[in-house]
């Protein structure tokens, strides 16, 4: 993919560490973080439809495989995505991505700023899509990082990630498409990641 098509992404400018906001305990929260025209979340109904649950396992090698298939299908077709268990993925391990994640947070300003935005980009330490002083924003910093396709990874800001799943095979079985179709319809595409930090506010 060329780099011209990567710069449609989006650009952002750059916004002062919501963590280093919220560290100050006697200043109130900056008016750009405030959204006052929103409606309060109401999360009282117990009829609101659950997120697809798809089993890897029984995706390979289950009695169950045609049945799991046709959930997959089902969640790739009405949702466009799906939450992934028995994948393979030690629970020790996804323990140690969060704790790392944690851990990335709580560096001091100036380590984070080694992975921060460069000027008109989003990829990096701090907010995606700011494009003017008044927008309002999240209470949030976050990481973005591109990770396929490979060429186009930063190093300085995650230098060994890993290469594309088998999901992707069994997305295509599923949707009953040809592996190589489906490899296709990805080859131009990109897959980014995204981690976000919210710091406690007293508002």
């Amino acid at each position: 993919m060329e780099a011209s098509k990567v710069e449609k992404i989006g650009r952002s400018l750059q916004v002062p560490s919501v963590q280093e906001l919220a560290k100050d305990k006697s200043a109130t929260v900056p008016s750009q973080y405030i959204h006052s025209d929103q409606d309060p979340v109401i999360l009282s109904s117990t009829n609101l439809p659950e997120v697809p649950v798809i089993d890897m396992e029984i995706l390979l090698h289950g009695d169950l495989m045609d049945a799991e298939l046709n959930k997959f299908h089902q969640a790739c077709k009405e949702w466009g995505f799906f939450q992934l268990i028995n994948h393979g993925v030690s629970d020790s391990l996804l323990e140690k991505v969060k704790t790392e994640v944690v851990e990335f947070f709580n560096l001091p300003l100036e380590e984070k700023r080694k992975f921060g935005q460069l000027d008109g980009d989003i990829e990096g330490c701090g907010q995606s899509f700011v494009v003017s002083e008044e927008q309002k924003l999240d209470w949030a910093d976050m990481i973005y990082v591109i990770t396929l396709p490979t060429d186009l990874r930063k190093p300085h800001l995650l230098p060994q990630l890993p290469h594309s799943f088998s999901i992707l095979n069994l997305m295509a079985k599923a949707l009953q498409m040809n592996p190589e179709e489906m490899e296709v319809l990805f080859e131009e595409g990109m897959q980014s990641m995204r981690m976000n930090h919210y710091p406690f506010s007293t508002e």
